[in-house]
């Protein structure tokens, strides 16, 4: 069976990982037989994943209760982690939010910078503190950005700018890393049905012909799975060995054709 696990004993680090494109991730990691210490601010979620994932292996996992807008949080979730089990061979940086969508007349500067720290400075810090342990092992970084950090989406300025930030940063932090053989590399998911996906869909006027908008948008005519966004995140880590600075797009064919696009009434 250890012939099949194509991660068996490396050590993984998640943020943002008790549910959605997170909850995937670590998921398959375990399933692939890695050590995955993973952190999120909703603790009874994050303590019921880790409870099943370790009842069923073959690998393990540990769940640190953690906030990615806090560096003494961030800290501490790269020294348990090396504390615990000597290195770290792959950061996955998830963590982020999709505020509700709003016209740049009704975003303010401050709710403006607290997505940047959420969803990017966050990434730069984890990456920061975790390096020196991911350059011993000749390790990996997996950036989770967005399909709309590319080809852009209404009424949400801040997180498309977030997004887009992430892609560029990856692509530099390769650069910069190749010299200690450290791949750095992005997956820009679209429509994958995670939780936040339903509840921004609540938030509509009906939810149920939002989401059917949404699987359409789609060339293959469904949205994306957790677990799939987990297999693309495996695949760069274990398979990807000659990538570098790749934006990985998991998106359905959902970039591709013509539509109907115009904003002019």
């Amino acid at each position: 069976m250890a012939g099949t696990l194509r991660y068996l004993d490396k050590v993984v680090i998640v943020t943002g990982g008790s549910k959605g494109i997170g909850k995937g991730i670590v998921r398959v990691f375990v399933e692939n037989g890695a050590k995955v210490v993973f952190c999120a601010r909703g603790v009874e979620a994050g303590r019921c994943l880790e409870t099943e994932l370790n009842r069923a292996g073959p690998g393990s996992c540990l769940f640190l209760p953690g906030d990615m807008t806090k560096e003494a949080d961030i800290k501490k979730l790269i020294s348990v982690t090396a504390e615990r089990f000597g290195r770290i061979d792959c950061l996955v940086n998830n963590a982020g939010w999709h505020p509700p969508h709003r016209s740049i007349d009704e975003t303010t500067a401050e709710e403006f910078r607290d997505l940047l720290n959420f969803n990017l400075i966050s990434y730069f810090l984890t990456t920061k503190y975790a390096l020196p342990h991911l350059r011993q092992c000749q390790g990996n970084i997996i950036n989770i950005s967005s399909l709309v950090g590319s080809i852009g989406q209404k009424h949400a300025v801040p997180y498309v700018a977030t997004k887009g930030a992430i892609i560029a940063m990856t692509k530099a932090m390769a650069v910069d890393e190749s010299q200690f053989r450290v791949r750095v590399n992005s997956i820009s998911p679209g429509n994958v049905m995670t939780p936040l996906w339903e509840e921004l869909a609540s938030q509509t006027g009906d939810a149920a012909a939002t989401i059917k908008a949404g699987e359409e948008a789609q060339l293959i005519g469904r949205m994306g799975t957790e677990a799939e966004c987990g297999l693309a995140a495996l695949f760069l880590a274990a398979d990807a060995s000659f990538c570098t600075g790749v934006d990985l797009l998991l998106s359905g064919g959902a970039e591709l054709n013509y539509g109907r696009k115009s904003q002019i009434s």
